[in-house]
């Protein structure tokens, strides 16, 4: 086994370079605010409350190492996507909120933007845009609504391409038109979480891996207890989102479903002709049961979604699924023929954090201005979660700003009902979506 075994959770964990693993917490410690969660919405909120109040202790702990959860395992999109869809937005909270969304996603991708400018993050960055493709007649309609509600918001630069148009920037025969965004960046998800840890160390931010929170009691403070001590806490943030089923406090706000990827070999420039891609977008197809994928730095595809996974109770399962492995590359091959006979060198999954009417929240758990949560990224967290951590900063120091007020801070949110109804009804949910996909599909 490796001597680093935390590197097999995905690609990006075993190429993002060396890495030293701070200390477990081996005592017991006063602290301004403490941090669960060493993902990017952890490690953003701390980064902020130190740069805000560089005289406060925080103290962030994480149960592995920084970015073993979703932060070192997804697609590395840095997009404007909140929660589904806009109209699923629109459905649940209304057209105002849609736009207030957007103007707050738009703002994510350009603080994506600025964190690797300012302060020099290795990251693989690259502003490439995304392109959103039809690849059925009803995923066109609904893809063509989403971009007419779009500009009638006031969102211009969200556009309709035909299909000629979409295959002369990449060459599929199974697209039929697209829609286009440009505000879209790709990353290497784990060395962004990495970076953000430095930044995080460099503040003065105590970090403390392998220091799983087995419990969070509130009473006069908040006591986090760890395995070899109990870290009190004027204020904590559980930036846990998937893994929140540990915590009673925000357990039936979400649950965790398993999205899964397969990595082909590098492509060589005869494999990457037929398609053309030299724009390197990034590319989601318009289904329920979205695929995404991208170029790597080195040129190989990553495909990932299409189905998706959960687990008894809404709890944690497994990181490989054959079937799902199987099918994603199947559909490598139908989406670009001339890839046919690629080989693939990776397969990985994990859990992101769903609640239950699909779109993010932020706020104070139950009220207790000491607790503040966050979860509920959807699979969409990379610009999202970093730029959440702002409003983290601002709600454990219980200061009202532009952030504090958005529609998804402090919303009610609808919980996930245990079992024996959990499973059969998202089961029906995922049901449901497929069969949508299916119809649509042929």
């Amino acid at each position: 086994m490796s001597p680093e075994p935390f590197r097999s959770k995905s690609y990006w964990l075993e190429v993002a370079g060396p890495y030293t693993e701070s200390p477990p917490l081996e005592t017991s410690i006063e602290v301004d605010v403490a941090v669960v969660g060493g993902g990017y919405s952890g490690l953003s909120a701390a980064f902020y409350l130190k740069q805000a109040e560089p005289g406060l202790r925080v103290a962030l702990l994480e149960q592995e190492v920084i970015g073993y959860g979703a932060s070192g395992r997804n697609a590395g999109f840095a997009m404007t996507l909140f929660g589904l869809t806009m109209e699923t937005t629109k459905l649940r909270f209304g057209e105002a909120a849609v736009r207030e969304a957007q103007q707050y996603m738009d703002r994510a991708v350009e603080h994506v933007g600025e964190l690797v400018r300012t302060h020099g993050l290795q990251c693989d960055y690259e502003r490439t845009g995304l392109i959103t493709v039809a690849i059925s007649e009803a995923g066109k309609r609904r893809l063509m609504r989403e971009v007419e509600l779009a500009n009638r918001l006031g969102f211009s630069a969200i556009r309709w391409i035909e299909q000629d148009a979409v295959r002369s920037l990449v060459n599929s025969p199974t697209y039929l038109g697209a829609r286009v965004e440009d505000n879209c960046a790709l990353v290497n998800p784990a060395k962004l979480a990495w970076e953000m840890k430095r930044l995080c160390l460099a503040a003065g931010v105590e970090v403390y891996e392998r220091t799983p929170v087995q419990s969070v009691q509130s009473g006069r403070r908040v006591a986090l207890v760890t395995p070899r001590g109990v870290v009190n806490a004027d204020k904590a943030i559980l930036a846990t989102n998937a893994y929140s089923i540990a915590f009673p406090q925000v357990r039936r706000k979400q649950v965790a479903v398993y999205t899964y990827i397969v990595l082909t070999e590098p492509l060589s420039p005869e494999q990457l002709a037929p398609i053309g891609w030299q724009g390197r977008q990034g590319i989601e197809d318009g289904r329920n049961l979205v695929h995404y994928y991208r170029l790597t730095p080195d040129n190989r595809l990553l495909m990932g979604g299409g189905d998706v996974e959960f687990f008894r109770g809404g709890g944690l399962g497994q990181d490989q699924h054959a079937a799902i492995r199987a099918a994603l590359e199947d559909h490598v091959r139908r989406t670009f023929p001339s890839l046919r006979d690629v080989r693939f060198t990776h397969h990985w999954g994990g859990p992101v954090s769903v609640p239950f009417d699909m779109a993010p929240a932020v706020g104070y758990a139950d009220g207790d201005h000491r607790l503040i949560y966050a979860l509920g990224c959807v699979g969409h967290g990379v610009s999202l979660a970093l730029m959440n951590g702002v409003i983290l900063r601002d709600l454990a120091l219980e200061r009202r700003s532009q952030w504090t007020d958005l529609f998804f801070v402090n919303r009610r949110t609808i919980p996930w009902p245990g079992e024996p109804i959990f499973t059969p009804l998202a089961r029906a949910i995922r049901g449901g979506m497929r069969w949508d996909d299916r119809r649509s599909e042929g």
